[in-house]
């Protein structure tokens, strides 16, 4: 296999582990905010924008991952 077609791999695995992470934990806390607004209906605002920084911060991760691909894909 040639270097080109390695670096080709370790990108798209890149995304795929970048991706996988965040997408799951995004589910997980979107849940909770629901079940939270659900429970508590007056706190809804404080709880939606604490679930918009934490959607943030976990999106930052997967666009870290897109950033290391493009590098790896640079190389080629």
């Amino acid at each position: 296999m040639s270097d080109s077609a390695i670096i080709a791999i370790a990108a798209a695995f890149a995304i795929a582990v970048s991706t996988l992470g965040p997408a799951l934990g995004q589910g997980k806390t979107a849940a909770a905010a629901m079940e939270s607004i659900a429970r508590q209906p007056e706190a809804a605002g404080n709880i939606r924008s604490t679930l918009i920084i934490a959607m943030a911060l976990m999106e930052a991760l997967t666009i870290y991952g897109l950033l290391i691909a493009f590098m790896l894909v640079a190389k080629i």
